[in-house]
């Protein structure tokens, strides 16, 4: 069975000093529920004392981005090698980073190429817009961001990545996929990474859902045969809510 993993994504949110107190009220919790791989995603300021605050635990940190570039003239951007060593996983391709900052298939092909050559694990984001999902076009659309993001690179990295599928419409609005619709297009995306590497590649792949997940509905979630997982954001703010959303994975994969 593939391991669930759990992630939190703190976006713009908590201080180093925050951040800090968060890890240390719910370290105790999260290291006895080791059957989920558990994520810490906090602003690059805080990563340094979250990840001192977790060294010796097998509670990951991740980043929330990353460039392509080794270094240069990018100003407020943040190079692979100046994560390599202090985060375990980095997320490339969220609809905000998207949305905000331009960032296209393309260069989340090369964020994600680059990350691995420096050793981090990138958990890979899609999802569509609200019009698109109406038009019925989720599963055209997502697969085409798939085939862009895993261009090129080998089935020998494909362990190392993580996708998670956040349909844009519910990401922060309190809307969400019902589980048999997020397992669906879950499903799409295992069957095109078949095409791409095989079966048994794509069986082995852990594919999260994200968008408006919390404690009351995650169950539905994880008790999907191809949800693996959950990138949070606000609902993993919180520590009571987190240590929750990861006993409740464990639980429904029947794990505890």
């Amino acid at each position: 069975m593939r391991t669930p993993i759990i992630a939190g994504n703190w976006k713009m949110y908590k201080t180093p000093q925050e951040a800090v107190a968060f890890v240390q009220a719910t370290k105790a919790d999260l290291l006895k529920l080791a059957a989920a791989e558990r994520v810490v995603c906090p602003p690059y300021v805080a990563l340094p004392a979250v990840k001192a605050a977790l060294d010796g635990t097998d509670i990951a940190v991740g980043a929330q981005d990353v460039h392509w570039e080794e270094e240069g003239a990018f100003t407020s951007q943040v190079a692979p090698g100046m994560l390599e060593g202090l985060v375990t996983y980095v997320i490339i391709g969220h609809s905000e980073t998207r949305a905000y900052q331009g960032v296209t298939d393309e260069m989340v092909n090369k964020k994600a190429k680059a990350a691995l050559k420096h050793g981090l694990r990138p958990i890979i984001a899609v999802g569509e817009s609200l019009e698109i999902n109406e038009a019925g076009d989720t599963e055209a659309f997502v697969g085409n961001q798939i085939r862009a993001a895993f261009d090129g690179i080998p089935a020998s990295d494909l362990a190392h990545i993580v996708v998670a599928y956040e349909p844009i419409w519910a990401i922060g609005t309190g809307k969400s996929a019902s589980g048999e619709q997020a397992n669906a297009i879950i499903g799409s995306i295992r069957a095109i990474l078949a095409g791409l590497y095989g079966q048994e590649h794509a069986d082995a792949m852990r594919i999260q859902y994200g968008g408006s997940v919390k404690p009351g509905n995650m169950a539905e979630f994880m008790s999907q045969p191809h949800i693996d997982g959950a990138l949070v954001g606000g609902a993993s703010l919180q520590p009571d809510s987190f240590i929750d959303l990861v006993r409740i994975a464990i639980e429904a994969k029947g794990l505890s």
